[in-house]
């Protein structure tokens, strides 16, 4: 893999190279851990609200961004469609932390994070359709200690979400099935709005596409290699989520469980659960376009 760039450079190589915007969570792993960059190719690395920005304005040629803002910029975006960060039911990484049952957060407060549209987003819809009528703030922390600041509930997506969870809800013993992993330990509940999404709708949810600006199409060699990629790492999990569980300090079969829940390749039903995203979030949104 070539070296990956920092998101907060901002000068180009005379030969402007075809920019990838690559993020770091431990869901893309399969999709990029084994990624090599064709010549021409070169990868720039950020968070999810950064790698939207920087496909908009033209700092990045490709980036695997938020659902929400490809459905936003549908006019201007293309989204490859054989690829996405989807799950049919749980995703642990998309958590709503909170100590009193959903149905009780009428006028709660609510801390957001910066890091993902696609997931605030998500929570507004889920609330809207239970009727619930929060108030939502931003502000940054872990999920125990903004609870403990006063928030009713608290809003985490990421890795950190990951950890989070299980610091909340581990260990987990060995005789549990990972089918019934739990949501809830040290009185607080973990609302998984990906969880919460199928049971409104019984689609999967979208989380993130790989998006393009309609003029600038990335070159048939990136997109092989990309699918080369996927494929090696979903035929690899194992060693995938080891490596990850290291780094997580999370057991390596939660991890492994946690990659396997994931679905990379935008089939029919995850366009229809993005559709009914679409449509929920942002009425009168232009068309989606796939290439």
């Amino acid at each position: 893999m070539r070296p990956t760039e920092s998101i907060s450079r901002s000068t180009r190589p005379a030969s402007h190279p075809y920019r990838v915007g690559l993020i770091h969570y431990t869901n893309v792993a399969p999709l990029t851990d084994r990624l090599e960059f064709p010549e021409g190719a070169r990868a720039v690395s950020g968070v999810p609200t950064a790698m939207n920005a920087a496909l908009l304005s033209g700092e990045v040629d490709l980036a695997n961004i938020s659902v929400f803002e490809f459905i936003r910029h549908a006019d201007r975006l293309a989204a490859l469609h054989d690829f996405s960060v989807a799950v049919l039911g749980a995703v642990y990484s998309v958590n709503l932390f909170h100590r009193r049952p959903w149905e009780e957060l009428q006028g709660a407060r609510i801390a957001l994070t910066s890091q993902s549209a696609t997931s605030v987003e998500l929570l507004r819809v889920l609330l809207a359709q239970s009727g619930i009528d929060a108030r939502l703030e931003r502000a940054e922390g872990t999920a125990l200690d903004l609870l403990a600041r006063g928030y009713d509930g608290v809003l985490r997506i990421g890795d950190s979400a990951l950890q989070e969870w299980y610091e909340v809800v581990g260990p987990i013993s060995e005789d549990v099935s990972m089918l019934d992993l739990p949501h809830t330990g040290r009185g607080v509940i973990v609302t998984d709005l990906a969880q919460k999404w199928y049971e409104l709708t019984g689609h999967p949810f979208v989380f993130a596409v790989w998006a393009h600006r309609k003029d600038n199409p990335p070159p048939k060699d990136l997109q092989l290699a990309m699918r080369g990629a996927r494929r090696w790492g979903v035929g690899h999990l194992g060693e995938i989520s080891e490596a990850h569980a290291l780094k997580l300090g999370l057991p390596q079969r939660v991890v492994q469980h946690y990659l396997w829940n994931f679905r990379y390749h935008l089939e029919a039903p995850d366009r229809a659960g993005l559709r009914v995203f679409a449509d929920l979030a942002s009425p009168g949104h232009a068309e989606l376009t796939f290439s």
